[in-house]
């Protein structure tokens, strides 16, 4: 056996035995420690994958009933809420824009609008990764742009030497590995851990003002603009090509790309239609409140406004696309079910656990236990505070899924949120947002491995780059979250 299979299957199991059977965190409450054997089952599980993440997210419902932590009826019902059918409406659009190539026409339109030289290549093709992650996923963000890329570095290599080809190629690629990472973080949508944190805040503080999707817009778009820009002049500096040695691209290469494509199709124009729709409904659902004034949202038209959420939007938008008829594939709708199996299911199961997780946390009482405990913490500057969580992700998400970190570590912190009598969003909204902050290895997001699996760059290329471009991340977020964030938040 594997030292990863020796430690996930004899080694932890043993060690949480032993504290389930002599070890009582809480002597007055025995769920404490029930509680914290099954997280540290999971946590380490969903570490070091020893199974696939979704099947490790079934646990709760396995292990809360046989220990009395939680019912079983109550602890599956955790695994199906509203931000589930959030992120599956928004990815079923995503889906039907893959499906039609109407996320490829929209990447070309944005390089065909920037230019050709070395500064405004990379930043077309980081605008395009930046914009389109903000609205599907940024693996396929990520895999959709690789070709594009690829066909203008291997233009380049037939007029400039092979040593600054090199060096502009792996700027270009870790640019779309970051601006696709940046970029899933100004929506709700754009990113699993955005969506952890919505309703893991939910089940915690039900009665403070909701995480919509235009207050999370309005606070998480300047940030993401801010770290694209400062990512993009730090790539173009560290790996620009040398004057002498540039030779400049046809300035048609994205036109003939896109002229390629040949006009839109009855059924991209429809997706397109579909996607702003949703957008725009998103946006202007909930009341926006900016400062003393306040801007009501549609929902409030509804004499039940309150019932009408983001995944009820993003259901009912995604829900058109079956059944307006395709024209090119007679007898067929834009969007069947054959593409929709390709929703990301181990996600949904993955955000379920996540949940049931949180959930229990807070029904055993071991979120505040762990809050009790690092209750000094908070005797801190807060700043000093966000630094630290935002530092402590950063570079714990480098190692294992940011989905699953953040499903631990949420818990947590709103334990901490609630002994210290402190805002909870203080602590998990930069815990949520340094979640996608991993720059560093190939294993850290799925950008980074598809950029690595092209074979130009290499482990210590990426490393070198994405640990300051970490550093810098994490006082980003610790700025913004502190100012920008206490006139969003009223943190």
């Amino acid at each position: 056996m594997k030292i990863k299979q020796i430690f996930s299957f004899i080694i932890t199991p043993i060690i949480v035995l032993y504290i389930l059977f002599n070890v009582q965190l809480d002597p007055s409450n025995p769920k404490v420690t029930h509680t914290f054997c099954v997280a540290l089952l999971m946590a380490v599980w969903w570490i070091t994958e020893a199974l696939p993440l979704a099947v490790t997210s079934l646990l709760p419902v396995a292990l809360f009933p046989l220990l009395g932590i939680m019912d079983g009826k109550t602890v599956s019902a955790t695994y199906f809420n509203d931000v589930i059918f959030l992120f599956m409406g928004g990815f079923l659009v995503a889906l039907a824009m893959e499906r039609w190539n109407l996320h490829k026409r929209i990447a070309l339109r944005i390089l065909c609008m920037t230019g050709v030289s070395p500064a405004l290549i990379l930043l077309g093709f980081m605008l395009a990764s930046f914009m389109l992650s903000m609205w599907i996923s940024n693996t396929a963000t990520a895999m959709m742009m690789i070709p594009i890329v690829m066909s203008i570095i291997k233009q380049l290599e037939e007029f400039m030497s092979q040593k600054s080809t090199s060096k502009f190629s792996i700027g270009l690629l870790l640019g779309i590995a970051y601006s696709a990472s940046v970029g899933g973080i100004a929506t709700l949508v754009g990113t699993p851990p955005n969506l952890s944190l919505v309703r893991i805040f939910h089940i915690y503080f039900p009665n403070m003002p909701e995480i919509s999707f235009s207050s999370w817009l309005i606070f998480a778009l300047p940030l993401a603009l801010i770290l694209f820009i400062i990512i993009w002049l730090f790539l173009y500096l560290l790996y620009k090509p040398k004057t002498e040695d540039w030779t400049p691209i046809d300035k048609d290469t994205f036109h003939k790309h896109l002229y390629a494509m040949g006009k839109p199709k009855y059924e991209e124009k429809w997706v397109f239609v579909v996607f702003v729709l949703l957008a725009l409904l998103w946006i202007s659902r909930a009341d926006l409140a900016l400062g003393s004034v306040v801007i009501k949202g549609w929902s409030s038209l509804f004499p039940n406004s309150n019932y009408i959420n983001d995944g009820t939007v993003a259901v009912f938008m995604a829900l058109i696309l079956f059944i307006i008829p395709s024209k090119q594939e007679k007898g067929k709708r834009i969007m069947d079910w054959e593409v929709a199996n390709r929703l990301p299911w181990s996600i949904l199961l993955l955000f379920g656990g996540g949940f049931a997780l949180a959930t229990g946390f807070k029904e055993s009482g071991l979120s505040l236990w762990f809050g009790q405990h690092l209750e000094s913490l908070t005797t801190i500057h807060p700043i000093l505070i966000i630094l630290s969580i935002s530092l402590v992700m950063t570079f714990l998400t480098e190692l294992t899924s940011n989905t699953a970190v953040t499903e631990m570590v949420l818990p947590i912190l709103a334990g901490i949120a609630i002994t210290s009598n402190i805002n909870p969003m203080l602590l998990m909204v930069p815990a949520t947002l340094s979640a996608s902050m991993a720059f560093m290895l190939p294993v850290a997001t799925p950008p980074n491995a598809i950029i690595f699996g092209t074979g130009r760059i290499t482990v210590w290329q990426m490393a070198r780059t994405g640990f300051i471009l970490n550093l810098i991340g994490a006082v980003i977020i610790t700025l913004m979250t502190y100012y920008w964030g206490g006139f969003v938040f009223n943190i």
